[in-house]
């Protein structure tokens, strides 16, 4: 598996996912677990790897990176 979540697309997944997440707290009643969304962008960030990513042909890691 090649990576193809470049650095600058890492740290916006890292804040999105940790915006995402922050719900659970600030959120009331069920509306809350929307927050576990953030959970994949954290983990795709983690990896380095996005499924969608290699379903559209998109690449944003320079390409001597694996």
């Amino acid at each position: 598996m090649t990576q193809n979540v470049g650095s600058a697309d890492r740290i916006l997944r890292i804040v999105v996912g940790l915006i995402l997440l922050s719900l659970l707290v600030v959120l009331d009643g069920s509306a809350r677990w929307f927050g576990l969304i953030g959970i994949v962008p954290l983990a795709t960030a983690a990896m380095g790897w996005c499924p969608l990513y290699t379903l559209l042909g998109i690449k944003t890691c320079p390409a001597g990176k694996r």
